[in-house]
């Protein structure tokens, strides 16, 4: 019983990654239909806010003096703070483009945040001592958890449910919902683009900056390549769960980290480097059979 248990909680902490990496995805797809590659990298960013003060071009910001409590919005500020700057400079010009285009430029703007990273604190990971508490372990139903998987998987559960309850009972959510259904028509009917557009991205931001505090905690280290494989499976859990469907996006990013935890546990030790091999796999024989994902948008549907 508790394998079991480590086991589901493992599979869903894991998936509570993919799922808030692939609901920011899909905010922005749904608004805009931007595949946003920088994403990754907005992730990246937000753990080494955390290194600031090492930094004598920006050490007037001390975030490492912060207690939690004002560390956490302050990491959360400059994640939403940076996507919503990259609307303003470079996807706001794009917005008549096509798809490829825009999407090109989401490639060209994560590569500018990858080397400004670079610039300012190299290659080599960086150690962090963030909240080293979490990884104490409690028993849970026989398994024994480390704290913060189990904040992980409560803080996404109610990220959700927040995100739900501002999409249908407010009238930002509101706009936001009638933009990514026909953005041209919401438009019309008096919906401010600027507004909804800088909206997404901003709560888009918020998301990244979450993942980038959980894998801070998690790892321990800053890597400027520590969004990369987390935007990866985003993205395919994003195309799985149907491209512009919110709900679709984050039953995929639960779905492939249930995969991804099961594999781990039932391959043979000689098999498990493979791991991403076989789920890469399962995400094939899935779209051979619903090319559509799991649940389609209903704004891509056909109308007669």
């Amino acid at each position: 019983m508790g394998s079991l248990m480590q086991v589901i909680f493992d599979a869903l902490s894991l998936g509570s990654l993919y799922a808030l990496a692939a609901l920011g995805i899909a905010l922005i797809f749904g608004v805009m239909r931007l595949v946003n590659f920088a994403h990754g990298d907005v992730i990246a960013f937000a753990v080494f806010a955390l290194l600031w003060p090492s930094v004598d071009a920006v050490a007037i910001v001390f975030a490492g003096n912060l207690p939690w409590f004002l560390l956490i919005p302050f990491v959360l500020a400059i994640g939403a703070g940076l996507s919503v700057l990259s609307e303003i400079v470079v996807f706001r010009r794009f917005r008549r483009a096509n798809p490829a285009t825009m999407m090109i430029a989401s490639f060209a703007l994560g590569f500018v945040i990858r080397y400004f990273l670079l610039m300012l604190f190299s290659s080599r990971p960086k150690s962090i001592a963030l909240l080293p508490a979490l990884s104490q372990p409690v028993e849970i139903l026989g398994a024994r958890i480390p704290l913060l998987q189990l904040i992980t998987i409560i803080v996404t559960i109610v990220v959700l449910f927040g995100l739900t309850a501002f999409l249908r009972r407010t009238r930002f959510g509101l706009e936001m919902r009638a933009a990514a259904e026909n953005f041209t028509m919401a438009r019309m009917l008096g919906v401010r683009a600027n507004r909804v557009i800088m909206g997404a991205f901003a709560l888009s931001g918020v998301l990244a900056a979450a993942i980038a505090l959980i894998l801070g905690s998690q790892t321990g280290t800053a890597n400027i390549m520590m969004g990369a494989n987390v935007m990866l499976m985003a993205f395919i859990a994003t195309v799985i769960g149907g491209m512009g469907s919110l709900a679709g996006a984050v039953l995929a990013g639960f779905l492939l980290g249930a995969v991804a935890t099961v594999m781990q546990v039932g391959l043979p030790p000689e098999a498990r480097a493979f791991r991403d091999a076989f789920v890469y796999g399962a995400v094939i024989l899935v779209l051979i059979f619903r090319p559509q994902g799991l649940l389609s948008a209903r704004g891509t549907k056909e109308r007669v």
